[in-house]
């Protein structure tokens, strides 16, 4: 399987927080799941942590890539046809980073690990 993490669900991750459901424990969790974080995940994280919105990301904001790495995580680079699908979606959902990732979702294919049931007003498979 291939996976594309919410921000938040990337922090849940790294954190072990109990908010990440079981589910989606176990699927990052096997060895098998191609995990993907978006570039647009470490531009939110690096704006709100710097902004001190994201007081516990401090960590990874200083090293995201290595956090990536260490987890074994794909970034998942914006390209120009991700930013231009992104610009054309509808504004259901009004933050851009996310509607960044589902724009690469859409064109990646890739399911989102989410609890953000905002992202179901689009055409992409949500997973909770």
């Amino acid at each position: 399987m291939r996976l594309l993490l919410d921000t938040h669900t990337l922090l849940w991750w790294l954190d072990g927080d109990r908010r990440l459901s079981a589910r989606g424990r176990r699927l990052i969790a096997d060895e098998r799941t191609e995990v993907f974080v978006s570039a647009a995940s470490a531009w939110e994280i690096a704006i709100k942590a710097a902004a001190r919105r994201l007081p516990g990301a401090l960590d990874v904001a200083a090293d995201i890539p290595g956090c990536l790495q260490s987890q074994g995580f794909r970034p998942l680079e914006i390209t120009v046809a991700h930013a231009q699908r992104a610009g054309g979606l509808p504004p259901l959902h009004r933050d851009p980073f996310d509607r960044m990732l589902v724009a690469q979702a859409l064109l990646e294919g890739l399911p989102l690990l989410s609890n953000d049931a905002a992202f179901d007003a689009y055409a992409i498979q949500r997973i909770w």
